[in-house]
């Protein structure tokens, strides 16, 4: 359940953005891109740079939500950076949404308790490309962008509205169902289709056809299917081979859907796991599932659970497992981990 906000912090923080060899885990540099006192507090269990970095293999960039979004080059020196918002969260919790990235703009969203809004920047010199207005409270999932037709969509959460904007022009293209309030998982998209949800104090989760989606949604055929229960809160539902897989809440308690119908497989509690904030991930035929106190299921994908072995790291993870080619990033409470064959 919901956890509370641990207050605001009374000292001034270091914003820091590092760079570590893959192969090693050596750090190759540390660049701190400011130094200030945090805006509002943070999540009992968040921190001040909860915001994943972004890369499109020349430039990185860096979010600190109301501190800033920095444009580093990949030795660690700043090109550009932007201050555009002092956010307030619900409940202290603290700012969780990433950037993202497409041609050429880089893209955030800023939900919260006063004027919410998306705005868009060129990504080579950090110039506002348009800013359009959102009809929302908090909210922390990382929105998505998808080719609708040849044209590139951003895709958001929320709990007034789901919603797709014109990357081009951050015009608003159409508004589907909300969800429940505190939206934190971020749409996942395949094959012309959207699928949103959430699941705080209520659950919620849609498939949009987004080659029929324009105007208002509700009602018409562009939903393809609505579901409402056992929605996640914190983790991200994961897509594969064509079903979808997610918790309920952040419990252990998984759900497999058929994500052309919306038909539920089965739901099935992961016997010993604790609560869950990561995302599940897949890879080579299996499916990963990791609990706040480190262990990692791996399961078989399929219209039945079958469980084929549990893993532990012996310390806390509360982030997704990263997969690269054959390697695996997990970022534990004091660790970051690199997990491959030898």
């Amino acid at each position: 359940g919901g956890g509370r906000g641990a207050g605001a912090a009374r000292t001034p923080h270091q914003y820091v953005v590092m760079a570590l060899d893959a192969a090693t885990g050596k750090t190759l540099w540390e660049r701190q891109v400011r130094e200030s006192l945090p805006q509002g507090g943070t999540h009992q269990d968040g921190t001040y740079a909860s915001q994943s970095p972004v890369t499109d293999g020349e430039r990185l960039y860096a979010y600190f939500g109301s501190q800033g979004l920095y444009c580093l080059d990949l030795d660690g020196n700043i090109l550009w950076e932007q201050n555009f918002v002092a956010m307030q969260m619900r409940g202290e919790f603290g700012e969780g949404t990433s950037p993202i990235l497409h041609g050429d703009k880089v893209v955030v969203i800023c939900d919260h308790e006063g004027e919410s809004f998306i705005i868009a920047f060129d990504k080579a010199t950090g110039r506002q490309v348009w800013k359009t207005p959102r009809d929302e409270r908090s909210t922390w999932a990382t929105p998505q962008v998808v080719e609708v037709s040849g044209k590139p969509q951003v895709i958001t959460s929320g709990n007034t509205a789901t919603r797709g904007y014109d990357l081009a022009t951050g015009e608003l293209i159409w508004t589907g169902p909300g969800l429940t309030a505190n939206p934190i998982p971020s749409p996942i998209i395949k094959d012309g289709v959207a699928y949103l949800m959430s699941g705080f104090r209520g659950s919620a989760a849609i498939a949009v056809r987004l080659d029929k989606a324009k105007g208002n949604i509700e009602g018409t055929d562009a939903i393809l299917w609505t579901y409402d229960s056992n929605t996640p809160y914190v983790p991200s539902p994961l897509l594969y081979e064509g079903r979808l897989y997610f918790f309920s809440g952040n419990s252990s308690l998984l759900t497999c859907l058929d994500a052309a119908t919306g038909k539920p497989l089965y739901s099935q509690r992961i016997e010993g796991f604790g609560n869950i904030y990561s995302s599940p991930v897949a890879a080579n035929g299996h499916i990963y599932i990791t609990s706040r106190e480190g262990k990692t299921a791996v399961i078989k994908p399929g219209d039945t659970y079958e469980l084929v072995g549990v893993n532990e790291l012996g310390e806390a993870v509360d982030a997704s497992i990263a997969i690269v080619g054959d390697t695996m990033f997990v970022r534990g409470q004091n660790h970051l981990f690199c997990i491959a064959a030898p």
